[in-house]
């Protein structure tokens, strides 16, 4: 597992890599899709790992103010944070690491990011990039260079968790080294990454000087 390289930094994407809250935000999608006379089993693959309003904004609705319906979405999905759980060991794994050497990641806006993580009891970490803080979402690379920058780390001394495929491309495109998450992926997705489903497989090495190594959990016999 990376051979053990030392990373300076972990970069933690939200939805689908730290805790599952599909059930909740395709709810909420799906009800947005039918009264938008959307296709809605073609349109919910599309959602994920992106930021609403550039979602509503490539499908291009007539009369549609993709500003005002993202925020309508907001408010939906903070309502209905009900089947929001923490990914398989992610609670034990992040509270293993030095709180100045991680970071999430998300395309969700700070409020609603705050609410998911408190409903899966997910760690509030001290450096938070959310979707209101950068002007380019995922796919582009911005997000993950604001988080090393603010961490004060080079990024390409760090590590990306993340699950979907405009996060992997984001992170691929800062020029991070990338982990797969596949907790909740129906059908294997293609990857030159190390993929694995949960932090209860994984646990983290740390040297005096704060740089993480990844390491395989063994068994018990």
């Amino acid at each position: 597992m990376f051979a053990g390289r030392k990373f300076a930094a972990f970069l933690f994407d939200m939805d689908g890599t730290m805790l599952n809250s599909i059930a909740s935000a395709e709810r909420v999608w799906a009800a947005w899709a039918r009264k938008h006379g959307l296709d809605v089993e073609a349109f919910l693959p599309t959602i994920h790992g992106v930021r609403a309003v550039e979602t509503i904004t490539r499908l291009a609705l007539p009369g549609v103010d993709p500003v005002h319906e993202a925020l309508v979405l907001l408010q939906a999905e903070s309502d209905d944070v009900e089947g929001v759980l923490p990914i398989a060991g992610a609670v034990p794994f992040l509270n293993a690491l030095p709180p100045e050497r991680w970071a999430i990641v998300t395309s969700a806006p700070r409020p609603l990011a705050l609410l998911r993580m408190q409903a899966a009891g997910i760690p509030v970490p001290a450096l938070m990039v959310a979707g209101e803080d950068v002007s380019h979402g995922k796919p582009a690379p911005d997000c993950f260079l604001l988080a090393a920058k603010r961490l004060g780390v080079d990024i390409g001394d760090c590590l990306v968790f993340e699950d979907a495929p405009a996060g992997i491309a984001a992170a691929e495109a800062a020029g991070a080294s990338v982990m797969v998450i596949s907790a909740t992926h129906q059908h294997p997705m293609a990857t030159p990454h190390t993929a694995i489903a949960g932090y209860d497989t994984i646990s983290v090495a740390i040297d005096d000087n704060g740089w993480m190594t990844l390491e395989a959990q063994r068994s018990a016999a």
